[in-house]
């Protein structure tokens, strides 16, 4: 379920969220290699061409089956904690609770209100590098929201901070003038992953498909050593 999801997000993104770039997220520090970055194998990867997962996975729901076409090595850390918040909140359905706010990591959902009937209040963080700080507050209710950022997990190359996020198109980090998007859906494994598909494409194409696609979502664009916020809701731009 997660990879078909996965999937779909990647042609309904034009390709900005790709599961299938797992050894470029090695590559770079981010994987099981470790925290130091190849820089030879990098260089490598971005020479070759990239084929989505979605052109090289097949996927069987009903068999619970998958197959490859060719070589792919997946990194799903981009939708999985999505899945798990998801997971949570079935968890509690299922057991007849009514309200709550769960999470993982600031991914999170909530349902209902909270005890005092009011909704559940969710920090946003300001994007600065190793500084903890609220930008502002969203009221969430029978909702999930995640945030994909460029400001916490980076590796430095040359003098040069490079983000975790990859741009699949670009075979590199990604690399545009937004710190962080955060989108809210009523799945948090949809949230997860359009969080990350946003912030690939950028503020311009990544608004453009926020508006087009109807969504609820928050672009914070560096300018210089202050931040813009770009606010869509319904897939209407807030003035």
């Amino acid at each position: 379920m997660v990879l078909d999801t996965a999937l779909r997000v990647g042609v309904q993104s034009n390709g900005a969220f790709d599961v299938g770039v797992g050894d470029l997220v090695d590559a770079w520090g981010f994987g099981p290699s470790g925290p130091m970055p190849d820089e030879g194998r990098a260089r490598a990867l971005k020479a070759h061409a990239h084929h989505p997962a979605s052109d090289v996975l097949e996927i069987d729901l009903v068999q619970k089956r998958v197959r490859k076409r060719a070589a792919i090595t997946l990194d799903l850390s981009g939708i999985a904690k999505g899945y798990g918040v998801d997971a949570l909140a079935g968890c509690l359905d299922g057991f007849g609770i009514t309200r709550y706010l769960v999470g993982i990591d600031g991914e999170m959902r909530a349902k209902g209100h909270k005890p005092d009937g009011q909704a559940w209040a969710i920090a946003i963080e300001k994007p600065v590098v190793d500084v903890r700080e609220v930008m502002g507050v969203m009221e969430l209710a029978d909702a999930a929201i995640a945030t994909s950022g460029t400001y916490r997990h980076w590796v430095e190359v040359a003098g040069t901070q490079h983000a975790h996020t990859m741009s699949p198109s670009a075979r590199q980090p990604v690399c545009n003038r937004l710190a962080s998007v955060t989108v809210v859906m009523p799945s948090c494994m949809l949230a997860d992953a359009w969080a990350t598909a946003l912030l690939v494409l950028g503020e311009t194409a990544g608004v453009e498909l926020a508006q087009a696609r109807g969504m609820d979502a928050l672009f914070v664009v560096r300018d210089g050593d202050d931040f813009q916020q770009i606010s869509i809701v319904e897939g209407e731009r807030q003035r």
